[in-house]
């Protein structure tokens, strides 16, 4: 028999398996983590941009946008770096802000403030909240070409320089994060950030739109959407991390918006699709911890990703402490639909941002036994067609002992592409 450590929010359990008849899929090599000195030298070489420090001049005010607490980027280090620099070019601190990319996620707090920026930061360089629905703080800037309001934070607009700093990884319907995506979804008003996402759903088909899916850029509606809206920012400077599993920088790429994040995505889809030669009948997945676990919409993401590995009525195991619990208090009346084919109606009749998510879960309980080791309440667990367990061992019980299954440690940052028939 063989163990695994499967991590579970901050702490872990302990998978005990028999290697005959489970395959551990997760990307193969292990990078280094990258040094403050080799940090500084990726940024001394961005793609399609000067340096930073040519770009902003002593006097200009730098506002620097950077993830919420559901995001791992090894933001503290990067920014500790950047801001050091900028002080050196001649920038005061009174002239740099910070600003956290929420879009309608909750607001940052001052514990994960400091945990973010590192405290040595969050208690020199000021700070500001997004709020989607504060109009007071909310500037119209145009439309997309399709007709989408382009409503985004003033503070894009009031600084003289935009800095992104952000992580890239899979995202199920946008491709991947990062990037443009701190613009928009992440500064933009609830208003564009619904009609934005809401390209991911195809309402004639009532399903997933063609083109939108994990790792997908060219094609994609829904970023191509981000990026119209991020475009209405003059030249943001972007920074794109790519972490580990314990969260440290191994890679960086940084300039043009759009030229330092598709080379970034591009090098993180060639590190983290695993192929299989088949589908199996058993998947064992942790989401990765905190934050991929922080809540259940967060979770959704590496139920995804590990549903590609799972023959069709066959069982997922999904690791998800969902601390935060649902995400929002208002998902779980999407799960009042009968079925996802009704849940489906639903948007299509009035579209909203988390319903589509909820679809989509919905879809996996109907197609799967999905059963999920949570601190979640079990009656909430019950009422999204899930099965909930206190362990593994117990979620395992039942299952046929000679079954073949797949354990994914860290789910949320993989794409699982089978290469079989099915």
């Amino acid at each position: 028999m063989a163990n695994i450590e499967l991590r579970y929010g901050r702490s872990n359990f302990y998978f005990e398996f028999d290697a005959d008849r489970f395959e551990v899929l997760k990307p193969s090599g292990e990078l280094r983590p990258l040094s403050d000195l080799e940090i500084s030298a990726k940024l001394d070489e961005p793609i399609g941009s000067p340096p930073v420090d040519q770009i902003v001049q002593p006097g200009e005010k730098v506002l620097i946008v950077v993830p919420d607490a559901t995001r791992e980027v090894a933001c503290g280090q990067v920014i500790n770096i950047l801001v050091r620099r900028l002080i050196a070019n001649g920038t005061s601190p009174a002239d740099m802000s910070v600003i956290f990319a929420t879009g309608i996620h909750r607001p940052v707090t001052e514990a994960e403030k400091a945990a973010i920026l590192t405290p040595f930061i969050a208690q020199r360089i000021k700070t500001f909240d997004h709020g989607p629905r504060d109009i007071s703080r909310i500037a119209r800037l145009g439309e997309t070409r399709s007709g989408i309001p382009v409503e985004l934070n003033r503070a894009l607009t009031e600084n003289d320089h935009v800095i992104l700093i952000g992580g890239v990884s899979f995202h199920y319907f946008a491709g991947f994060t990062g990037g443009r995506k701190l613009i928009c979804p992440g500064l933009a008003s609830s208003k564009t950030i619904a009609a934005t996402h809401k390209l991911a759903f195809d309402r004639e088909t009532a399903s997933r739109r063609e083109g939108v899916g994990t790792g997908l850029l060219d094609g994609n509606a829904v970023n191509e959407a981000f990026i119209e809206a991020a475009s209405k920012i003059a030249s943001p400077f972007c920074i794109s991390t790519i972490v580990n599993d314990d969260g440290e920088v191994v890679d960086l790429f940084c300039g043009d918006l759009i030229a330092s994040h598709r080379e970034a995505c591009e090098q993180y889809a060639g590190r983290n699709t695993i192929s299989i030669a088949e589908k199996r009948t058993v998947v064992v997945a942790s989401c990765g911890g905190s934050p991929s676990d922080i809540n259940l919409i967060q979770a959704h993401k590496a139920i995804d990703a590990a549903s590609n590995a799972c023959v069709e009525g066959g069982t997922l195991i999904i690791l998800a402490e969902c601390r935060d619990g649902l995400g929002r208090e208002d998902f779980l009346k999407w799960f009042e639909a009968g079925s996802s084919r009704e849940l489906a109606d639903r948007l299509c009749e009035g579209y909203q941002v988390n319903g589509q998510t909820a679809w989509s879960l919905l879809g996996k309980a109907e197609r799967f036994d999905l059963r999920i080791v949570t601190s979640l309440p079990e009656r909430r667990v019950e009422a999204m067609k899930m099965k909930h367990y206190p362990s593994i061992a117990e979620a395992m019980k039942g299952i046929d002992p000679a079954s073949s299954g797949y354990i994914i440690p860290f789910a949320s940052k993989v794409m699982i592409q089978p290469t079989d028939s099915e």
